[in-house]
């Protein structure tokens, strides 16, 4: 039983516990989310070290400009703002998602294929 208070402090902690099984249902979605961006992001460095130039330039452009707005702290919102401070930057990175979801798609496709291949090298290499 939640304990009661006057505080509203306490009330959000008592709402937080009350509504854990919601969360959990949502903290898969934002986990998706999370990998998304990492996959531009690892887009973006790859098509920078030269191992992976199958993209259009526009790609490349749309990706990196998301990612610098990301970390720019002094945007639309600024991420010092509480609560609101990061609504810019996911929408900033769901437009851009949509925007290069294909290219994307293939981006991953090649990333499982490099996978593959640096496991079936290891599995083939002679042992010393």
């Amino acid at each position: 039983m939640p304990p009661s208070s006057d505080h509203q402090h306490d009330l959000d902690i008592a709402k937080v516990a009350q509504r854990s099984k919601d969360i959990e249902a949502k903290l898969p979605k934002l986990k998706d989310w999370m990998d998304q961006g990492l996959s531009i992001l690892a887009l973006v460095k790859d098509y920078w070290n030269g191992s992976y130039r199958e993209v259009p330039y526009w790609v490349i452009s749309a990706a990196a400009l998301a990612l610098l707005y990301v970390l720019n702290p002094a945007d639309v919102l600024p991420d010092v703002i509480v609560g609101v401070g990061y609504l810019d930057d996911a929408t900033v990175v769901a437009f851009c998602l949509k925007l290069i979801e294909k290219e994307l798609e293939k981006y991953k496709a090649w990333q499982l294929a490099q996978k593959s291949a640096a496991e079936q090298n290891l599995k083939t290499r002679p042992s010393a």
